[in-house]
C-alpha cells in the first residue's frame, strides 16, 4: 500500500506539530483532519497518475510486467505518478521513456479513471512509438508487445488497465484531446 493509501495515519500537524484530529467542518463534506492548537487543515488531495497505451508500427501494443506493488508480476502499460508541478502530458512522455525505453508521440487522451474511496485520478493517453527499441526499467521483471487478442486480460494489473484498454479497443478517444 503506497503512503497517499494510508489517509488514517496522519496524527501531527505538518506545521505547528500538535495533534490533528478529524471534524466535520461543512454539511455534506467528508470529515478533515484539523489541528488541535493552531487549527490547519491537512486536505487529503488526490494523487494523479498517468498512462499511455503506446502502439507500435506493427499496431501491437506495448506492456510491461511490473516488478513492484501494487500489482507485482501482472500486466499494465507504461505510466506512472505526475510529479508536482509536472505538466500531465510531459509526464506521460518521461513515463514511457522511463519505463520502455521509448519515444512517444500523444495521439489523444483515452480517459480519465477514478474509483470510489480510491485517491488515484489515471489520465490515460493513447500514443504512437516514434523509436522503436524497447527497454524496460527496474520497475519491471518484463515488456512486450501485444495484438489486442494476446492481451493477457486475466492478469492485468489494474481495474482502470482494463477499462483504459477496452476505452482504447472500441475506439474511445476524446476529440478536444487530438
Amino acid at each position: 500500500m503506497q503512503l497517499h493509501d494510508k489517509d488514517g495515519n496522519y496524527r501531527y500537524c505538518p506545521t505547528c506539530g500538535h495533534n490533528l484530529e478529524s471534524r466535520q467542518l461543512k454539511a455534506g463534506d467528508p470529515k478533515r483532519l484539523v489541528c488541535k492548537e493552531c487549527g490547519f487543515i491537512l486536505y487529503l488531495d488526490p494523487k494523479v497518475a498517468v498512462g499511455t497505451i503506446i502502439a507500435m508500427p506493427d499496431r501491437r501494443i506495448v506492456l510491461v510486467r511490473r516488478a513492484i506493488e501494487p500489482g507485482y508480476g501482472r500486466w499494465v502499460f507504461p505510466g506512472g505518478y505526475v510529479d508536482r508541478g509536472e505538466v500531465v502530458s510531459v509526464a506521460a512522455l518521461r513515463e514511457a521513456r522511463e519505463e520502455a525505453g521509448i519515444a512517444i508521440r500523444l495521439e489523444g487522451l483515452v480517459s480519465i479513471y477514478s474509483y470510489p474511496g480510491r485517491p488515484p485520478v489515471i489520465i490515460v493517453y493513447a500514443a504512437t512509438a516514434t523509436s522503436t527499441e524497447l527497454q524496460h526499467d527496474e520497475e519491471s521483471l518484463e515488456i512486450g508487445t501485444f495484438s489486442q487478442d494476446e492481451i493477457p486480460w486475466d492478469d492485468l494489473a489494474f481495474r482502470s488497465t482494463h477499462e483504459a484498454l477496452q476505452d482504447y479497443y472500441a475506439g474511445v478517444l476524446h476529440p478536444h484531446c487530438r
